[in-house]
């Protein structure tokens, strides 16, 4: 199985969960099986490392984030990976669109279809601390749930 998260610039809530996830696929054993990976819709941010705020929120919960350089999702990635997960609905709309008919990567928004309260995960950019703390939150618990799936899945 191969899963992509994708946000805006790749550099707060995508890498957040390459980096959780990756993390309990990890503990599961299952690195070998699952390949985990992140993108951002735009261009600005490409091989810049996560947002500080980022890597430190999640370096509080044990999650290094450090390796991590953020990309723009290409077209060829509808075909690369089985899962594309949208942090908002203007991420999936952007995704929709850049698709078109190419690749059979499902495609739909991580907390919608990982049970979350919310359906997406709020962008910390222009936030306080707060902020980064909600997005692991939803994303672990997201994590969680998608892992159960893709256990069922292999």
């Amino acid at each position: 199985m191969r899963v992509l998260f994708v946000c805006l610039g790749n550099i707060c809530r995508s890498p957040t969960a390459e980096g959780v996830f990756r993390h309990k696929v990890r503990q599961a054993g299952l690195e070998d099986l699952i390949e985990i990976d992140s993108a951002g819709t735009g261009d600005w941010h490409v091989g810049k490392a996560p947002d500080p705020r980022t890597r430190v929120a999640a370096m509080r919960r044990g999650y290094d984030l450090s390796s991590l350089r953020a990309r723009q999702v290409d077209v060829l990635d509808f075909s690369r990976f089985d899962l594309v997960l949208a942090m908002d609905h203007a991420n999936l709309a952007d995704l929709r669109r850049l698709r078109g008919s190419a690749g059979t990567a499902e495609l739909d928004l991580f907390l919608r279809r990982y049970g979350a309260a919310l359906d997406e995960v709020p962008d910390p950019y222009y936030g306080g601390e707060g902020g980064f703390e909600q997005v692991l939150d939803l994303i672990e618990q997201a994590s969680d749930a998608l892992l159960v799936e893709l256990k069922g899945r292999l």
